[in-house]
């Protein structure tokens, strides 16, 4: 009787441990990962249409893009700023929520041009341009 009851007690604490385990290594983990691949692609798509806002700007005038970006990823949402790279003269575009992020370059037009700015998932998805300044 001795015995059954210490197997019993070893085996309930290992599957106790495993409950505990189980949803940092198995679930969270790919979903970390997925979210930083996704988080580099949108960074991607908005310096690349920052870059093309900044390619078709006029020189006296204003021009205006809409971006179309998932809400949320992973079920959570993310935020987008535009900040300066470790060049003084870069910017990045980084996406972030919590410890993930991931800082895409702004493709060197920061240079010329000053760009900021921030939105998230289910902010306000638009890139606009005014040759006057905002």
């Amino acid at each position: 009787m001795i015995e059954y009851v210490m197997i019993s007690g070893v085996c309930t604490g290992l599957l106790i441990v495993m409950l505990l385990l189980v949803n940092t290594y198995i679930l969270q983990s790919p979903a970390d990962q997925l979210s930083y691949v996704a988080f580099t692609d949108i960074g991607n798509g908005v310096s690349t249409r920052i870059v093309d806002v900044y390619a078709l700007a006029p020189v006296d005038g204003s021009i205006a893009t809409k971006i179309d970006l998932p809400t949320d990823i992973a079920d959570k949402d993310y935020y987008i700023d535009i900040e300066p790279g470790t060049d003084p003269i870069d910017q990045d575009v980084k996406v972030s929520r919590g410890y993930i992020e991931s800082d895409i370059s702004l493709a060197g037009i920061g240079a010329s041009r000053g760009v900021s700015g921030n939105t998230t998932g289910s902010g306000m998805k638009r890139i606009s341009y005014n040759s006057g300044g905002f």
